[in-house]
């Protein structure tokens, strides 16, 4: 079965730290670019950040940017997603995705939702929760 399955969350307090993974089944984490997502309650699902097939990473949210650190394992098949100085504002449902099944990200925040689309490959999820 081609899916993602995400792992690594937790509840933790303001300022500390988590690490998510995005671990790929029925295909290679090289295969695609990886989007990373999060759904805020009552808010709409946002695209903060891709990674490319060759290594390089783009951080689309502000908020994230110098907190927030992709990797890749080709072993583990997996994507991890370092989050450091985590703020109650983190507090979300965070997903991974491939990023219209394409090999690059845009670097271009509109353009990368264009590109995303119904055959994307998407995890279930796991909940970030933030205490202040």
């Amino acid at each position: 079965q081609v899916q993602f399955v995400e792992s690594g969350g937790g509840l933790v307090q303001t300022g500390g730290s988590l690490r998510l993974s995005c671990t790929a089944s029925g295909f290679s984490i090289e295969d695609f670019a990886i989007g990373w997502f999060r759904q805020a309650p009552g808010k709409e699902r946002i695209m903060f950040s891709c990674f490319s097939t060759d290594g390089s990473s783009f951080y689309y949210q502000d908020s994230v940017k110098g907190r927030f650190t992709m990797s890749r394992h080709s072993a583990n098949n997996t994507l991890y997603l370092q989050m450091d100085s985590l703020k109650p504002e983190d507090t979300a449902v965070y997903y991974c995705a491939t990023a219209g099944r394409l090999s690059r990200c845009y670097s271009h925040y509109g353009s990368a939702l264009m590109a995303l689309y119904e055959g994307d490959i998407w995890g279930r999820g796991t909940q970030v929760t933030v205490s202040s």
